[in-house]
């Protein structure tokens, strides 16, 4: 079957209106996960520096100074009715030579059963504190509480920060609820990466941002930057 010189026109526009459209669809999907990364950068950069400004209650600083990591996971969400549920989303960024490293994205979030009701919001920090809890990160989903010891971290200046649940754990955590800010064992809580955000940002997964080359601060996309130079401004690079 022969196509005219008109029919051939129109499927040839067709074909690149079709290739437009596609490419402002990828566009705009590419724009709205870089203003999703900004948020959450954002949102942990606040999250972590309204801790460290009450001194009483703050994480030692002696602690962050020896952390290989630190993770933030704002406005955890858990919801229960009979059933419960937790998830959020937050950052995580690694010491290196550089500094603190560009942030990879993560999800948090878990289950429990019981009789309960009601829904609350909370903030996570977590301080990892050796190579086995970094490791234990960079799996797709990681438990916490599970091969990789947790233990709730001490807070304020005054805070003893050698008791051996401190050098054991390889994580610490700590949560802010309401206002109040503690210590709190985050143990069944499930950690992976989000590397659909991870790629749209770096065109890299979680596990290459946090181990590849450092990248600086002006090599980082700005909107993320606010994170490692907030956890730069309380702590050793």
């Amino acid at each position: 079957m022969k196509y005219s010189f008109r029919q051939r026109l129109i499927g040839a526009l067709a074909a690149c209106l079709l290739l437009v459209i596609s490419a402002n669809l990828a566009s705009a999907k590419k724009q709205s996960r870089m203003q999703d990364a900004t948020r959450h950068a954002q949102e942990a950069a606040e999250v972590f520096t309204e801790i460290m400004n009450i001194r009483e209650r703050a994480i030692p600083k002696e602690l962050l100074d020896k952390a290989e990591a630190i993770a933030v996971f704002p406005d955890v969400v858990k919801a229960a009715f009979i059933f419960g549920a937790k998830g959020g989303q937050g950052l995580i960024s690694r010491r290196t030579a550089k500094g603190w490293s560009a942030p990879a994205f993560f999800n948090i979030g878990g289950g429990s059963f019981g009789a309960q009701i009601g829904a609350t919001k909370t903030d996570y920090v977590l301080l990892i504190m050796n190579q086995e809890g970094l490791k234990g990160l960079l799996e797709d989903k990681f438990e916490l509480g599970g091969e990789v010891g947790i233990a709730a971290g001490p807070v304020g200046r005054e805070a003893a920060a050698s008791t051996n649940a401190t050098l054991d754990a390889g994580i610490l955590s700590y949560s802010r609820s309401k206002g109040a800010f503690i210590g709190a064992a985050l143990k069944g809580a499930v950690i992976s990466p989000d590397n659909h955000l991870n790629e749209a940002v770096y065109g890299k997964k979680a596990k290459d941002v946090l181990t590849g080359p450092p990248m600086t601060l002006t090599q980082m996309p700005a909107g993320v930057r606010i994170f490692p130079r907030t956890l730069a401004r309380y702590s050793l690079r």
